[in-house]
């Protein structure tokens, strides 16, 4: 043969997460804790270096791309009311199937021993005014993503109002998102080896021992996870931007593996925006939209939040009121916009849910013991929302398939 097969990064972490699997049923989990997880957390680490610079180019040279600071202004609302919209849908679908399922009824489980550090959720006049950075740099230095998202912003409102004297420094951030997108696919072909190191770790350590007594969380978990998707996400996108549903699951398909090996929106964030940009998105709202999703546009782990607190309070047969159910609703939709989209922040969130309504802090402890699996459902359906809110905007404004998406542009 004159030339060689080549196999698509979508399958080549496929083939890693099927071997991180075999591996991760042979191996112990001392030896995958000190030889395979390190090549997991390279990637993560890997990842995590271009998030940054990528979100702060990215979002200056969208919100500046607008140049119309009415159609700016008519975007970031449309975004934010999509956002809520869907999140406070998927705290309820999780409520719901929870409700229906009963996975903590019933089952013994001991806590004895169990704890879990005590999250007390701040005012919201301070979680409001947190977003705010005293220092844009220290928020850069910390990788505090709504700050920066903030930030950034402001800098492109402001940028757009200069007009051609703003043009250069446009281009210029315009430029620094192409090349940390070209950077980030150059990490990207790592992204087999990470995903087979995460993968045979995980596997390793779980294990089905653990899997199986709380098989019904995870379980109740998933089927709510693909209901919110089938009745919700890809209706949205059908309905409104007529984009047919395999051509919609096609495009999300690579970002939504990458999230659910490396359980990290932010890992997924350069190919959940070649993601949108292939379906019709611009690249003004796409830059915009997908960078301030993976920060606040949490749907799975909304779903996770309401599904684990009917556990919890069924674990330790504590009965939840109406009124608590829309509690961790409203909850659920305020710990979502503060989840960071790195893995595990999802746990820690929970508990302060847990804490509003009254359910013992031990529960985290005890879904701790499989949040990894749990982490892969939420996670990869955080990145599936943030691209159906964008190309749902982008059809709203008129604009769909508006621009050609060139490969790596």
């Amino acid at each position: 043969m004159s030339s060689k097969m080549k196999i698509s990064l979508a399958w080549q972490m496929m083939i890693g997460l099927a071997l991180g699997v075999v591996v991760g049923a042979i191996v112990d989990s001392s030896l995958a804790t000190t030889y395979l997880k390190p090549l997991g957390d390279l990637f993560i680490r890997l990842i995590r270096m271009v998030v940054v610079p990528l979100v702060i180019a990215t979002i200056i040279a969208g919100s500046a791309g607008i140049s119309d600071t009415s159609k700016l202004g008519r975007v970031a609302v449309k975004v934010l009311l999509i956002y809520a919209a869907t999140t406070g849908i998927a705290v309820a679908c999780g409520l719901f199937f929870a409700g229906i399922i009963q996975p903590g009824q019933g089952l013994d489980l001991s806590t004895e021993g169990l704890q879990a550090k005590n999250v007390v959720a701040p005012p919201l006049v301070q979680t409001l005014l947190d977003i705010v950075p005293i220092n844009p740099m220290e928020a850069m230095a910390k990788g505090s993503m709504l700050q920066i998202i903030f930030f950034a912003v402001i800098f492109g409102f402001a940028l757009s109002g200069l007009g051609e004297r703003g043009k250069g420094v446009l281009k210029f951030f315009e430029v620094v998102g192409d090349v940390m997108i070209r950077m980030t696919h150059m990490v990207m072909v790592y992204a087999p080896i990470g995903v087979f190191g995460l993968m045979s770790y995980t596997v390793a350590r779980h294990g089905l021992s653990v899997l199986l007594p709380l098989g019904a969380l995870i379980v109740t978990a998933f089927i709510a996870t693909v209901v919110f998707v089938v009745l919700v996400l890809i209706p949205m996108v059908r309905f409104v931007t007529g984009t047919p549903v395999m051509v919609f699951l096609k495009n999300i398909f690579e970002p939504w593996l990458v999230a659910f090996t490396t359980c990290s929106s932010a890992a997924a964030l350069p190919a959940n925006l070649s993601a949108a940009r292939r379906l019709g998105a611009t690249k003004a709202i796409a830059s915009f939209s997908i960078p301030l999703g993976n920060t606040v546009n949490m749907n799975g782990t909304a779903i996770y939040m309401g599904v684990c607190s009917i556990f919890a309070a069924g674990v330790y047969g504590l009965p939840l009121t109406m009124g608590d159910q829309v509690t961790i609703v409203l909850m659920g939709v305020l710990a979502a916009v503060g989840t960071a989209g790195v893995p595990g922040a999802g746990l820690i969130m929970t508990t302060i849910v847990f804490t509003q309504v009254g359910i013992p802090l031990e529960a985290v402890a005890l879904i701790a013991g499989v949040d990894r699996i749990l982490d892969m459902i939420r996670t990869s359906i955080n990145v599936v929302g943030d691209v159906a809110s964008a190309v749902t905007v982008t059809k709203l404004e008129g604009d769909l398939g508006a621009e050609p998406y060139v490969e790596g542009e």
